[in-house]
């Protein structure tokens, strides 16, 4: 065997290793005070905390601590906004993961959805999963993405405003269909 081999060999098991990496499940987060900030909001949604997120990730607050001489104090700083970062983009991910769940639920129920509209929902996953691993990965090695979370956050935005629209549609369908059996009972139709 030549060196390029055993490199090139070599490359894509450090490769798969990423891979594998990247695909597992992140961490819970297993603090008892941090899991009873997640549970204390549960009714709200991300969107109320992006600009904090934003703010934590700033880098101006570190820039001060370095220039004040704690150095130390910054790395600590910047490691505890990363860890709150990641729990934002967890909570981002399990509010996708239930609109996602809804949008199954709703399609099932809708008989207007076709094939390619499911096709495009399965492509809106794939998409989210994949912003989500490189913004998770990005956090994870120390960068502050905020473009790109912005625009995660923005993805789940727009699909709950979506799955609002398409709930109230089946309400307002299964509302007329409900006033159109009790009309048509009313005259001694038997609908059944």
């Amino acid at each position: 065997m030549t060196y390029a081999f055993i490199a090139l060999f070599g490359f894509a098991f450090l490769l798969l290793i990423l891979l594998a990496w990247v695909l597992r499940a992140p961490k819970r987060v297993s603090r008892p005070d941090a899991a009873v900030g997640l549970t204390e909001f549960s009714d709200r949604t991300h969107v109320t905390f992006f600009p904090q997120i934003k703010q934590a990730l700033a880098v101006q607050d570190s820039v001060y601590l370095a220039s004040l001489g704690m150095n130390a104090l910054a790395n600590r700083v910047r490691k505890e906004r990363r860890k709150i970062a990641l729990a934002y983009l967890d909570c981002l991910r399990n509010d996708f993961q239930r609109l996602w769940r809804l949008g199954r639920v709703i399609s099932s129920m809708s008989p207007q959805v076709g094939t390619a509209q499911e096709f495009r929902r399965l492509q809106l996953g794939s998409a989210f999963s994949l912003r989500y691993e490189m913004i998770r990965i990005k956090l994870l090695f120390g960068f502050a993405p905020l473009t790109e979370l912005g625009a995660l956050s923005e993805v789940v935005s727009r699909l709950s405003i979506r799955m609002e629209t398409a709930m109230q549609d089946l309400g307002e369908r299964a509302a007329l269909s409900a006033k159109l059996a009790s009309s048509l009972d009313g005259r001694g139709l038997d609908v059944s």
